[in-house]
């Protein structure tokens, strides 16, 4: 097998070209022409990651963040990014990123959001010329007072709590979600009638909600974990043969005390 193989199969899911522009989406490291005998998917790419995979034997790592984002001034010992481009680049592992290609398909991120909640007649919250767009937006199967919506968010999402706005006193019915950084996306979430809208990173001021709307913060890393699931799944449908493993060391690193 080949990294340009893997790479095929992931972008036919989530391709490449739809990532926003900010986003460093693709290959980060390693030739597409290089053999590989295993591919670990993860959500970070971390030392650990790379760790894992020397020890597993695959030459490949597919994960939802990219572990070169911003850009890299220096490569020097000690910061865990530069850890692990060093260890991947000593190793001769690939490492690819599906991050806002994975966000903006149908089926992606928040789509698995959608399907946690048990969201009917989803659709694309934000969506683009292409017709891929972040977020979702979609209609509880039943309408929830915020008490117990709050409870099936952490429920849902696996969330030790739940950061929000002032409750909405009436029920909530129809309900937006994006997975990661979404606040952004506050006022059209309100403008597509949402009564309330779910994203992680949210700011302070974001909580200054108006009456019958309500925000809420599930955390980063529960709005998108999903997605390492979704990705071993796409793989191991394309090569039912070949070895595909899911990270065992994937952890939050947001702590809560």
């Amino acid at each position: 097998m080949k990294v340009k193989d893997i790479v095929g199969a992931v972008e036919e899911f989530a391709p490449a070209a739809v990532q926003e522009g900010w986003d460093n989406s693709g290959l980060i490291i390693g030739s597409p022409e290089a053999c590989i005998d295993g591919v670990l998917v993860a959500f970070d790419c971390t030392p650990e990651t790379v760790d894992e995979a020397v020890r597993e034997g695959c030459g490949m790592i597919v994960t939802h963040h990219p572990l070169i984002f911003k850009g890299l001034k220096k490569i020097i010992p000690g910061d865990p990014v530069c850890d692990a481009v060093i260890k991947a680049v000593k190793a001769g592992i690939a490492v690819y990123a599906a991050h806002t290609s994975a966000d903006k398909v149908p089926g992606g991120v928040s789509f698995a959001m959608a399907e946690k909640l048990g969201l009917k007649d989803a659709e694309i919250l934000s969506q683009d010329p292409s017709g891929t767009g972040l977020g979702v937006v979609g209609d509880l199967p039943e309408p929830l007072p915020a008490k117990e919506f709050i409870a099936l968010l952490k429920k849902a999402f696996g969330c030790a709590v739940v950061k929000c706005s002032a409750p909405v006193a009436g029920l909530i019915g129809r309900v937006a979600l994006c997975g990661g950084s979404g606040a952004e996306f506050i006022p059209l979430a309100q403008s597509r009638g949402a009564q309330a809208y779910v994203s992680a990173d949210i700011s302070y001021h974001n909580f200054f909600t108006p009456e019958g709307f309500m925000v809420a913060d599930i955390g980063h890393f529960e709005s998108e974990v999903e997605i390492t699931g979704i990705l071993f799944s796409k793989l191991k449908k394309n090569f039912p043969n070949f070895a595909v493993r899911i990270s065992t060391v994937m952890h939050n690193p947001v702590y809560y005390f």
